[in-house]
Protein backbone atom coordinates (compact mmCIF):
# COMPACT_ATOMS: atom_id res chain seq x y z
CA UNK A 1 0.00 0.00 0.00
CA UNK A 2 1.70 3.50 -0.92
CA UNK A 3 2.61 5.21 1.62
CA UNK A 4 1.28 8.80 2.77
CA UNK A 5 2.54 11.62 4.41
CA UNK A 6 -0.31 13.61 4.71
CA UNK A 7 -1.91 16.49 2.07
CA UNK A 8 -0.66 19.24 3.92
CA UNK A 9 2.90 18.23 4.79
CA UNK A 10 5.71 19.01 2.31
CA UNK A 11 9.04 17.83 1.98
CA UNK A 12 12.22 20.16 0.19
CA UNK A 13 14.39 18.30 -1.36
CA UNK A 14 16.84 18.04 0.91
CA UNK A 15 14.67 16.23 3.60
CA UNK A 16 13.67 14.14 0.61
CA UNK A 17 17.45 12.83 0.48
CA UNK A 18 17.77 12.73 4.19
CA UNK A 19 14.75 10.73 4.37
CA UNK A 20 16.21 8.69 1.91
CA UNK A 21 19.45 8.41 3.32
CA UNK A 22 17.59 7.21 6.35
CA UNK A 23 17.12 4.04 4.59
CA UNK A 24 20.39 3.28 3.14
CA UNK A 25 20.71 0.15 5.57
CA UNK A 26 17.82 -1.48 4.37
CA UNK A 27 18.42 -4.42 2.47
CA UNK A 28 17.85 -7.77 3.55
CA UNK A 29 20.69 -10.54 2.32
CA UNK A 30 22.00 -10.87 -0.83
CA UNK A 31 20.07 -13.59 -2.35
CA UNK A 32 22.79 -14.79 -5.16
CA UNK A 33 25.84 -17.49 -4.51
CA UNK A 34 28.40 -14.70 -5.15
CA UNK A 35 27.83 -11.61 -3.32
CA UNK A 36 29.20 -9.29 -5.82
CA UNK A 37 26.31 -10.03 -8.07
CA UNK A 38 24.35 -7.97 -5.74
CA UNK A 39 26.52 -4.63 -6.61
CA UNK A 40 24.64 -2.78 -9.10
CA UNK A 41 25.56 -3.05 -12.43
CA UNK A 42 28.00 -0.05 -13.67
CA UNK A 43 28.46 1.86 -17.05
CA UNK A 44 26.69 2.53 -19.92
CA UNK A 45 26.25 0.15 -23.20
CA UNK A 46 27.20 0.78 -26.53
CA UNK A 47 23.48 -0.49 -27.52
CA UNK A 48 20.70 -1.09 -25.48
CA UNK A 49 18.72 -4.08 -25.91
CA UNK A 50 15.61 -3.33 -23.22
CA UNK A 51 13.77 -6.51 -22.36
CA UNK A 52 10.20 -6.76 -20.91
CA UNK A 53 9.83 -9.80 -18.45
CA UNK A 54 6.10 -10.82 -17.50
CA UNK A 55 7.11 -13.50 -15.07
CA UNK A 56 7.80 -16.83 -15.13
CA UNK A 57 11.16 -18.66 -15.90
CA UNK A 58 10.96 -18.04 -20.38
CA UNK A 59 14.31 -15.54 -18.91
CA UNK A 60 16.45 -18.52 -19.08
CA UNK A 61 16.45 -19.04 -22.62
CA UNK A 62 16.47 -15.18 -23.22
CA UNK A 63 19.76 -14.20 -25.84
CA UNK A 64 21.74 -12.82 -22.90
CA UNK A 65 24.11 -11.84 -25.44
CA UNK A 66 22.25 -9.01 -26.04
CA UNK A 67 20.61 -7.64 -23.47
CA UNK A 68 21.48 -4.98 -21.23
CA UNK A 69 18.70 -4.05 -19.17
CA UNK A 70 15.61 -5.82 -18.06
CA UNK A 71 11.94 -4.67 -16.76
CA UNK A 72 10.48 -6.93 -14.25
CA UNK A 73 6.65 -6.56 -15.01
CA UNK A 74 5.94 -10.09 -13.02
CA UNK A 75 6.58 -11.38 -9.69
CA UNK A 76 10.01 -10.02 -7.89
CA UNK A 77 12.50 -12.98 -9.31
CA UNK A 78 15.73 -12.90 -7.19
CA UNK A 79 17.07 -15.61 -9.60
CA UNK A 80 16.47 -13.58 -12.40
CA UNK A 81 18.52 -10.71 -11.03
CA UNK A 82 21.52 -12.55 -10.17
CA UNK A 83 21.78 -13.69 -13.47
CA UNK A 84 20.77 -10.79 -15.21
CA UNK A 85 23.32 -9.27 -13.27
CA UNK A 86 26.29 -12.24 -13.56
CA UNK A 87 25.74 -11.03 -17.69
CA UNK A 88 26.12 -7.28 -16.63
CA UNK A 89 22.25 -6.74 -17.20
CA UNK A 90 20.40 -4.63 -15.22
CA UNK A 91 17.36 -5.09 -13.58
CA UNK A 92 14.91 -2.69 -13.08
CA UNK A 93 11.33 -2.28 -11.13
CA UNK A 94 8.32 -1.36 -12.82
CA UNK A 95 6.97 2.15 -11.83
CA UNK A 96 3.28 3.05 -11.94
CA UNK A 97 1.18 5.57 -9.68
CA UNK A 98 -1.94 7.37 -10.46
CA UNK A 99 -1.42 10.97 -11.87
CA UNK A 100 -3.75 12.27 -9.61
CA UNK A 101 -1.80 11.24 -6.37
CA UNK A 102 1.29 12.98 -7.21
CA UNK A 103 0.03 16.35 -7.64
CA UNK A 104 1.04 16.89 -4.34
CA UNK A 105 4.56 17.02 -3.49
CA UNK A 106 4.25 14.76 -0.11
CA UNK A 107 2.52 12.14 -2.36
CA UNK A 108 5.58 12.30 -5.16
CA UNK A 109 8.00 11.96 -2.08
CA UNK A 110 6.49 9.22 -0.24
CA UNK A 111 6.12 7.25 -3.28
CA UNK A 112 9.34 7.76 -4.50
CA UNK A 113 10.79 6.80 -1.12
CA UNK A 114 8.81 3.24 -1.36
CA UNK A 115 10.25 2.29 -4.79
CA UNK A 116 14.18 3.37 -3.54
CA UNK A 117 13.62 0.93 -1.07
CA UNK A 118 12.40 -1.25 -2.94
CA UNK A 119 14.62 -1.47 -5.44
CA UNK A 120 17.44 -1.40 -2.61
CA UNK A 121 15.39 -4.04 -1.13
CA UNK A 122 15.65 -6.09 -3.75
CA UNK A 123 19.51 -5.58 -5.37
CA UNK A 124 17.82 -3.68 -8.35
CA UNK A 125 18.95 -1.26 -10.53
CA UNK A 126 16.93 1.17 -11.44
CA UNK A 127 12.82 1.59 -12.25
CA UNK A 128 10.77 2.00 -15.46
CA UNK A 129 8.22 4.11 -15.33
CA UNK A 130 4.98 3.21 -17.20
CA UNK A 131 2.56 5.48 -16.61
CA UNK A 132 0.35 5.62 -19.60
CA UNK A 133 -2.96 7.72 -18.58
CA UNK A 134 -4.43 10.62 -19.91
CA UNK A 135 -3.10 13.69 -18.64
CA UNK A 136 -4.19 17.64 -20.21
CA UNK A 137 -1.30 20.11 -21.35
CA UNK A 138 -0.61 22.77 -19.16
CA UNK A 139 -2.62 21.03 -16.24
CA UNK A 140 -1.87 20.47 -13.07
CA UNK A 141 -0.79 16.59 -13.63
CA UNK A 142 1.05 18.01 -16.82
CA UNK A 143 3.76 19.40 -14.97
CA UNK A 144 3.48 17.04 -12.02
CA UNK A 145 4.48 14.26 -14.12
CA UNK A 146 7.42 16.06 -14.86
CA UNK A 147 8.53 16.78 -11.57
CA UNK A 148 7.77 13.06 -10.57
CA UNK A 149 10.24 12.21 -13.55
CA UNK A 150 13.25 14.31 -12.22
CA UNK A 151 12.81 13.34 -8.95
CA UNK A 152 12.32 9.59 -9.21
CA UNK A 153 15.51 10.10 -11.17
CA UNK A 154 17.68 12.17 -8.92
CA UNK A 155 17.03 9.97 -6.18
CA UNK A 156 17.83 6.71 -7.73
CA UNK A 157 20.99 8.41 -9.14
CA UNK A 158 21.74 9.71 -5.29
CA UNK A 159 20.91 6.10 -4.14
CA UNK A 160 22.36 3.60 -6.43
CA UNK A 161 24.80 4.73 -7.78
CA UNK A 162 24.97 3.80 -12.05
CA UNK A 163 20.78 2.87 -11.62
CA UNK A 164 18.74 3.86 -14.55
CA UNK A 165 15.30 5.98 -14.72
CA UNK A 166 13.79 5.77 -17.63
CA UNK A 167 9.77 6.27 -19.30
CA UNK A 168 7.69 4.66 -20.99
CA UNK A 169 6.37 6.70 -24.03
CA UNK A 170 3.69 6.15 -26.77
CA UNK A 171 4.67 6.13 -30.72
CA UNK A 172 4.33 9.82 -31.50
CA UNK A 173 4.45 12.66 -29.24
CA UNK A 174 1.33 14.37 -30.57
CA UNK A 175 -1.29 13.49 -27.54
CA UNK A 176 -1.70 9.63 -28.39
CA UNK A 177 -4.59 8.32 -26.40
CA UNK A 178 -5.05 11.61 -24.50
CA UNK A 179 -1.49 11.20 -23.33
CA UNK A 180 -0.33 14.88 -23.71
CA UNK A 181 2.78 14.89 -21.93
CA UNK A 182 5.71 17.74 -21.32
CA UNK A 183 7.68 14.58 -23.54
CA UNK A 184 11.02 17.11 -23.64
CA UNK A 185 11.30 17.69 -20.51
CA UNK A 186 10.12 14.36 -19.53
CA UNK A 187 13.97 13.31 -21.83
CA UNK A 188 15.53 15.75 -19.86
CA UNK A 189 14.87 14.43 -16.78
CA UNK A 190 15.46 10.75 -16.70
CA UNK A 191 18.28 8.88 -18.40
CA UNK A 192 16.02 7.96 -21.61
CA UNK A 193 12.70 7.02 -23.61
CA UNK A 194 11.06 3.69 -23.83
CA UNK A 195 8.93 4.37 -27.39
CA UNK A 196 6.35 1.83 -27.73
CA UNK A 197 6.46 1.61 -31.28
CA UNK A 198 3.02 -1.14 -31.12
CA UNK A 199 -0.82 -0.33 -30.74
CA UNK A 200 -0.40 2.06 -33.35
CA UNK A 201 -4.28 1.57 -34.06
CA UNK A 202 -5.31 2.14 -30.24
CA UNK A 203 -7.21 5.41 -32.18
CA UNK A 204 -8.76 4.41 -35.75
CA UNK A 205 -9.58 7.69 -36.64
CA UNK A 206 -10.16 7.06 -40.72
CA UNK A 207 -11.89 3.98 -42.02
CA UNK A 208 -12.66 1.34 -39.51
CA UNK A 209 -10.54 -1.42 -40.78
CA UNK A 210 -7.69 -3.79 -39.54
CA UNK A 211 -4.26 -2.35 -39.98
CA UNK A 212 -0.67 -3.03 -39.05
CA UNK A 213 0.32 -2.85 -35.21
CA UNK A 214 3.19 -0.71 -35.74
CA UNK A 215 3.18 0.48 -39.96
CA UNK A 216 7.10 0.87 -41.22
CA UNK A 217 6.26 5.01 -42.04
CA UNK A 218 3.96 5.64 -39.46
CA UNK A 219 6.81 4.52 -36.96
CA UNK A 220 8.97 6.22 -38.25
CA UNK A 221 7.59 9.28 -38.51
CA UNK A 222 7.16 9.18 -34.84
CA UNK A 223 10.61 9.29 -33.89
CA UNK A 224 10.99 12.07 -36.20
CA UNK A 225 8.51 13.54 -34.41
CA UNK A 226 10.54 13.33 -30.86
CA UNK A 227 13.62 14.28 -32.91
CA UNK A 228 11.72 17.95 -34.03
CA UNK A 229 10.79 18.55 -30.64
CA UNK A 230 14.30 18.91 -29.87
CA UNK A 231 14.75 15.12 -27.90
CA UNK A 232 18.55 13.67 -28.54
CA UNK A 233 18.28 10.53 -30.47
CA UNK A 234 20.15 8.84 -27.89
CA UNK A 235 17.20 9.41 -25.24
CA UNK A 236 15.08 7.63 -27.51
CA UNK A 237 15.05 3.59 -27.42
CA UNK A 238 12.92 1.95 -29.96
CA UNK A 239 9.73 -0.79 -28.78
CA UNK A 240 9.08 -3.38 -31.09
CA UNK A 241 6.44 -6.05 -30.48
CA UNK A 242 6.37 -9.51 -30.42
CA UNK A 243 2.76 -9.47 -30.49
CA UNK A 244 0.01 -8.62 -33.13
CA UNK A 245 -3.32 -8.44 -33.56
CA UNK A 246 -6.54 -11.31 -34.10
CA UNK A 247 -9.28 -9.29 -36.04
CA UNK A 248 -12.79 -10.63 -36.40
CA UNK A 249 -14.11 -9.28 -39.98
CA UNK A 250 -17.42 -7.99 -40.29
CA UNK A 251 -16.41 -8.04 -43.96
CA UNK A 252 -13.42 -9.44 -45.73
CA UNK A 253 -12.53 -8.18 -49.30
CA UNK A 254 -10.94 -9.93 -52.35
CA UNK A 255 -8.49 -7.94 -51.85
CA UNK A 256 -7.72 -8.42 -48.06
CA UNK A 257 -9.72 -5.38 -46.66
CA UNK A 258 -11.03 -6.53 -43.44
CA UNK A 259 -13.80 -4.21 -41.84
CA UNK A 260 -14.06 -3.84 -38.15
CA UNK A 261 -16.84 -3.40 -35.76
CA UNK A 262 -16.24 0.26 -34.18
CA UNK A 263 -14.88 0.49 -30.39
CA UNK A 264 -14.61 3.45 -29.50
CA UNK A 265 -11.36 4.52 -27.10
CA UNK A 266 -10.59 8.18 -26.19
CA UNK A 267 -12.43 9.94 -28.46
CA UNK A 268 -11.60 7.79 -31.59
CA UNK A 269 -14.89 6.07 -33.17
CA UNK A 270 -12.52 2.91 -33.54
CA UNK A 271 -10.08 1.28 -32.08
CA UNK A 272 -7.51 -2.26 -31.96
CA UNK A 273 -9.82 -3.11 -29.10
CA UNK A 274 -11.57 -4.62 -31.51
CA UNK A 275 -9.09 -7.31 -32.04
CA UNK A 276 -6.97 -9.47 -29.40
CA UNK A 277 -3.47 -9.57 -28.52
CA UNK A 278 -2.01 -12.75 -29.68
CA UNK A 279 1.87 -13.90 -28.54
CA UNK A 280 3.95 -14.61 -31.63
CA UNK A 281 4.78 -17.90 -30.97
CA UNK A 282 0.73 -18.59 -31.21
CA UNK A 283 0.57 -17.11 -34.36
CA UNK A 284 3.83 -19.37 -35.87
CA UNK A 285 2.19 -22.01 -34.57
CA UNK A 286 -1.30 -20.93 -36.37
CA UNK A 287 0.19 -20.47 -40.07
CA UNK A 288 0.28 -23.82 -41.41
CA UNK A 289 -3.53 -24.10 -40.64
CA UNK A 290 -4.35 -20.33 -41.92
CA UNK A 291 -6.33 -20.19 -45.01
CA UNK A 292 -3.59 -17.73 -46.45
CA UNK A 293 -0.14 -18.50 -44.83
CA UNK A 294 1.47 -15.55 -44.32
CA UNK A 295 0.92 -12.41 -46.43
CA UNK A 296 3.07 -8.96 -47.18
CA UNK A 297 1.59 -5.65 -46.77
CA UNK A 298 4.38 -3.44 -48.76
CA UNK A 299 2.88 -0.15 -48.18
CA UNK A 300 3.17 -1.04 -44.37
CA UNK A 301 5.47 -3.24 -44.57
CA UNK A 302 4.14 -5.90 -42.40
CA UNK A 303 3.20 -9.72 -42.27
CA UNK A 304 -0.36 -10.79 -41.71
CA UNK A 305 -2.47 -13.64 -42.61
CA UNK A 306 -6.01 -15.06 -42.75
CA UNK A 307 -8.03 -18.18 -41.28
CA UNK A 308 -12.09 -18.93 -40.94
CA UNK A 309 -12.91 -20.11 -36.96
CA UNK A 310 -15.41 -22.71 -36.49
CA UNK A 311 -18.15 -20.37 -36.55
CA UNK A 312 -17.12 -19.21 -40.42
CA UNK A 313 -16.50 -15.98 -39.38
CA UNK A 314 -12.73 -14.86 -41.03
CA UNK A 315 -10.31 -13.73 -38.76
CA UNK A 316 -6.99 -11.35 -39.97
CA UNK A 317 -3.90 -11.12 -38.00
CA UNK A 318 -1.10 -8.43 -38.33
CA UNK A 319 2.22 -9.01 -36.47
CA UNK A 320 5.95 -8.56 -36.66
CA UNK A 321 8.03 -10.87 -37.94
CA UNK A 322 11.86 -10.68 -38.58
CA UNK A 323 11.03 -8.78 -41.65
CA UNK A 324 9.45 -6.20 -40.34
CA UNK A 325 11.40 -5.61 -37.14
CA UNK A 326 14.66 -5.88 -39.04
CA UNK A 327 13.27 -2.57 -41.43
CA UNK A 328 12.20 -0.65 -38.79
CA UNK A 329 15.90 -1.61 -36.39
CA UNK A 330 17.58 -0.21 -38.99
CA UNK A 331 16.53 3.43 -38.36
CA UNK A 332 18.33 2.63 -35.13
CA UNK A 333 21.61 2.81 -36.58
CA UNK A 334 20.85 5.53 -39.20
CA UNK A 335 19.55 7.71 -37.07
CA UNK A 336 21.70 7.31 -33.74
CA UNK A 337 18.79 6.15 -31.66
CA UNK A 338 20.18 4.55 -28.18
CA UNK A 339 19.28 0.96 -28.76
CA UNK A 340 16.02 -1.41 -29.73
CA UNK A 341 14.16 -3.35 -27.09
CA UNK A 342 10.30 -5.43 -26.82
CA UNK A 343 7.06 -5.97 -25.15
CA UNK A 344 7.75 -8.59 -24.43
CA UNK A 345 10.24 -11.36 -24.11
CA UNK A 346 8.04 -14.33 -22.69
CA UNK A 347 5.73 -14.18 -26.39
CA UNK A 348 8.49 -16.44 -28.38
CA UNK A 349 8.53 -19.70 -28.09
CA UNK A 350 11.33 -21.30 -26.23
CA UNK A 351 10.82 -24.91 -26.22
CA UNK A 352 12.66 -28.09 -28.00
CA UNK A 353 10.72 -27.81 -30.98
CA UNK A 354 13.53 -26.79 -34.10
CA UNK A 355 11.04 -25.05 -36.07
CA UNK A 356 10.28 -22.83 -33.04
CA UNK A 357 14.10 -23.00 -32.00
CA UNK A 358 14.84 -20.81 -35.44
CA UNK A 359 12.00 -19.05 -35.14
CA UNK A 360 12.77 -17.37 -32.02
CA UNK A 361 16.91 -17.06 -32.75
CA UNK A 362 15.70 -15.21 -35.27
CA UNK A 363 13.30 -12.67 -33.93
CA UNK A 364 16.11 -11.78 -31.17
CA UNK A 365 18.75 -11.28 -33.91
CA UNK A 366 16.25 -8.63 -36.41
CA UNK A 367 16.70 -6.52 -32.90
CA UNK A 368 20.18 -6.01 -34.34
CA UNK A 369 20.72 -4.05 -37.05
Amino acid sequence: MRRSLGRGARLSRPLLLLALLWLGSSRGACPCEEPALCRPVAGTPEFEVFVFDVGGKAWKFYDWSQITTVATFGKYDPELMCYAHSKGSRVVLKGDVPVKDIVDPANRTAWIIQQVDLAKKQYMDGINLDIEQEVKERSPEYYALTALVKETTDAFHSQIPGSQVTFDVAWSPACIDNRCYNYSGIADACDFLFVMSYDEQSQIWKECIARANAPYTQTLHGYDSYINISIEPKKLVMGVPWYGYDYVCQNLSKDHVCSLSPVPFRGAPCSDAAGRQVAYKSIMKQVNSSASGILWDEEQKAPYLEYKDSLGHFHQVWFDNPQSISLKAAYTTKRGLRGIGMWNGNCLDYSRNPVAEQQTEAMWQALRP
